[in-house]
């Protein structure tokens, strides 16, 4: 990777030589948009005037399978991208999906979008994208296809791992700081999967139909946050439908609310044989089309295109406006100009890793102070679990990543205390015929949906999650899959191993494949797998001193022993640094401060979108029955009490809420209101608590959810200490889309302010009183808000 860097600094260094030379002797000086010190655009435009057609035509789409465009004769260099949202992926051949075989492309794996989200630390999501974005520039890449901000409508879906959660507010707070590290380090985020995209089941055809509140105020924000706040500069269509047209051709979407509404001004490029047809892909505003099933030569916006430019059936300013985007995006990363080098794997980045797995860790359950574990009071511990072994760095599809290394929880836990405590390790069950293939999604049989960012995911199945029998075989690109089993040899083994300890952990949960946290299927249902209720339960049994840990993306059910156990700590995957991160938990060396970016439901029946029968769709589409009810919104608005509800999170401290304020401000130059408050830690140990803040309006005119987040802080607090706490409202803090208005409402009235430790877990709450409405369309306003 460092010859490629070196090779566009020199071939960007010749053609400025070349211009000083001229410059010299009194000739003209050099092209203006190899010349670092002119503006973009202006740099744009220069270049763009140079261009033949089919110069125009080559950059609009791929020339291999994650590079695209480049004008050698200009000095202009290809765009070079790569997944993931959690590590920048292992290099394959560039018109094959095949490992290249190269030696120099080990990552940093980081943990994933849903371990980050539990965080609630912005600054951390900063450094996150911090981290990737030097990694992307060590490996040459000038685009990473991350971050993934699609809501989290069911526990099931089976790319929630890589996403933010079910809340619009907290996925947009974190994306906005992730993009703004990673752009800070000259290599452009891609935020995906616009929009609508929350489920695998029938990915590439599924039609979604949702009213206009719901896009507006739950599947929207998060993207517009991203573009509008953190100038994110790529933009991938997601492979569904959107009210009849694919998403990545589809102009409302992309040309109203994208461009139109939000001026975006970067591009607009297609998931991975995102791309359907050429006419619709030209005016329904996609940019840039990667990964199609075809010769580069064929893609839809190739030959064809070019074709119908040359025929006159297309006007050349929609072409030119999108050769401007491309270009835009690779002056504006300093592409052509030569980068600096970044780095790879660290201990800068490697502690990245470690401190946002410590961070994102969420103890769900403590009773009796059963964590955290004292060496001096255990001879034996047993270890128990088939994850407690198992790494993740490669599963999932397209963010599977090459790992440099990865810390399981087995080895995390015996560096810690194996010096001191006799570690004993029983499997417990065997996750038969899992597996982590790398498929080529253009590849796959008729009726499959292709990988997404060059994915890895194999077929769709022929009948709906939660159909599938247990122990039937699937044929999956070659791989013979079981379905989940249990060996009860294991299982006894693991109970004896459990009987002679003197403390339990069992570290459980899912993994990356099939049906369960992967690209391309759903999961079935919210169980564990292979008999894993029994083992916890018959290991609580026989040692009730045991400790749970979930390694999962999502949800899981638990109600099987969830009562016979004092602790459950929710780890996710959780990246190199897990096993280290959860050993220094499960020890008392860090504080578990963690909250749950979604809710956690008893049941599967209890989500909204299961309850109302609204997943996974009829007859080709899936309507949002449940409108703005999504995730707490809906358990809050039907009382239904979750497992574990929004935003809950345990610690080893006890922190106190006290002294509310309500400060107004004037809604113009600063906040409508400052939210201000005291926070002490009153226990005896160092540690994070998320003060989140939830606004109910009293008197709207159209339905709302009971509560809705507008705003949170993570303050780390030494015992005894107290802090002021100061959180800002905005005007959208207590607006709602008003479809008939075409634009956002805040109605003058009473709010309820609640300051809370979760959703469910309220401390402090105080009216505020609206005095004015404030009607905005985007970008402007017509009644001030006070």
């Amino acid at each position: 990777m460092k010859n490629v860097l070196q090779k566009r600094a020199r071939l960007a260094g010749l053609f400025v030589g070349v211009s000083l030379s001229a410059a010299g002797f009194g000739q003209q000086a050099g092209p203006l948009y190899l010349d670092p010190a002119q503006p973009v655009e202006a740099r744009v435009e220069d270049l763009l005037k140079r261009l033949t057609l089919e110069e125009k035509v080559s950059l609009v789409h791929a020339n291999s399978k994650f590079n695209s465009g480049g004008i050698p004769r200009l000095g202009v260099p290809e765009l070079r991208m790569s997944d993931g949202p959690h590590g920048v992926r292992e290099e394959i051949e560039r018109d094959t999906w095949k490992p290249a075989g190269r030696t120099d492309d080990f990552a940093s794996y980081l943990p994933v979008g849903m371990a980050l989200a539990a965080t609630w630390n912005t600054d951390l999501a900063r450094i996150f994208g911090e981290t990737l974005g030097r990694e992307a520039l060590a490996r040459g890449k000038d685009v990473m296809l991350g971050p993934g901000l699609n809501i989290m409508r069911t526990p099931l879906c089976g790319r929630n791992f890589e996403y933010f959660g079910e809340d619009p507010f907290l996925t947009g707070r974190m994306g906005v700081a992730y993009i703004r590290g990673m752009q800070s380090q000259d290599a452009a985020a891609c935020v995906k999967h616009f929009a609508a995209n929350n489920q695998e089941w029938q990915r590439g055809s599924i039609n979604v139909e949702m009213d206009e509140r719901a896009l507006r105020e739950i599947y929207l924000p998060a993207f517009k946050a991203a573009v509008k706040e953190a100038g994110a500069l790529t933009v991938m269509g997601a492979y569904n439908r959107f009210r009849g047209a694919h998403c990545c051709n589809n102009d409302v979407l992309l040309n109203t609310v994208l461009k139109g509404e939000w001026g975006f001004k970067g591009l607009v490029m297609s998931d991975w044989n995102g791309t359907h047809d050429t006419r619709e892909s030209v005016f329904g505003g996609l940019d840039l089309e990667m990964g199609t099933n075809k010769p580069t030569g064929e893609f839809y916006m190739a030959e064809p295109f070019l074709e119908g430019l040359r025929k006159g059936e297309y006007p050349d300013s929609i072409l030119d406006d999108k050769v401007r985007r491309n270009l835009h995006v690779l002056f504006t990363l300093k592409a052509v100009d030569g980068k600096k080098a970044g780095s790879m794997n660290t201990a800068e980045n490697q502690n990245a890793a470690r401190r946002t797995a410590e961070e994102g860790m969420v103890l769900l359950k403590n009773e009796g102070n059963t964590l955290p574990l004292k060496t001096e009071e255990i001879r034996t511990l047993a270890v128990i679990g088939g994850n407690a072994t198992r790494k993740f760095a490669r599963g999932g599809g397209s963010s599977g990543i090459k790992a440099f290394y990865e810390i399981t929880p087995l080895e995390g836990i015996v560096q810690r205390v194996g010096a001191k405590v006799n570690v004993v390790y029983s499997e417990g069950y065997t996750p038969t015929g899992q597996g982590f293939p790398r498929i080529n999604p253009a590849g796959m049989p008729p009726g499959t949906s292709g990988g997404t960012s060059g994915g890895t995911s194999g077929p769709q199945r022929t009948g709906p999650p939660g159909m599938g029998p247990e122990g039937t075989t699937l044929s999956w690109g070659g791989l013979q899959e079981a379905g989940p089993q249990k060996d009860s040899t294991l299982v006894e083994r693991a109970v004896q191993a459990a009987e002679k300890a003197d403390a339990v952990i069992v570290i459980a949960g899912l993994n990356h494949g099939r049906f369960l946290d992967a690209e391309g299927v759903d999961r079935r249902d919210m169980k564990l797998p292979y008999g894993q209720d029994e083992l916890i339960s018959r290991v609580a049994q026989a040692n009730p001193r045991t400790a749970v840990v979930i390694v999962s993306g999502a949800p899981v059910e638990m109600d099987a022993w969830l009562d016979r156990v004092p602790a459950v700590l929710q780890a996710w995957y959780a990246g190199m640094e897990g096993g280290n991160a959860l050993a220094r938990i499960l020890f008392g060396d860090v504080n578990p401060s963690g909250k749950l970016p979604c809710t956690f439901p008893a049941r599967l029946e209890d989500s909204p979108a299961h309850a109302l029968g609204a997943y996974p769709g009829k007859d080709g589409t899936v309507r949002y029955d449940e409108g703005l009810l999504v995730g707490y919104r809906w358990f809050d608005a039907k009382s239904i009490e979750p497992l574990f509800p929004f935003g809950h999170g345990l610690s080893y401290a006890g922190f106190a809420y006290s002294k509310l304020r309500l400060v107004r401000g004037n809604g113009n130059s600063g906040p409508l209101v400052e939210i201000r408050f005291e926070m002490e830690n009153t226990g005896k140990t160092e540690g994070g608590e998320t003060a989140q803040v939830y606004v109910q309006d009293m008197q709207s005119s159209l339905p709302r959810p009971v509560k809705e987040l507008k705003g949170f802080q993570k303050v780390f607090l030494k015992p005894g200490e107290k802090t002021a706490v100061s959180i800002p409202l905005d005007r959208t803090a207590f607006s709602f889309f008003d479809p008939e208005k075409g634009g956002w409402l805040a109605e003058k009235g009473d709010f309820h302010i609640m300051i809370g430790s979760s959703s469910r877990d309220i401390r402090l709450q105080e009216k505020f009183k609206l005095r004015e409405s404030c009607f905005e369309t985007e970008g402007r306003k017509t009644i001030k808000a006070k």
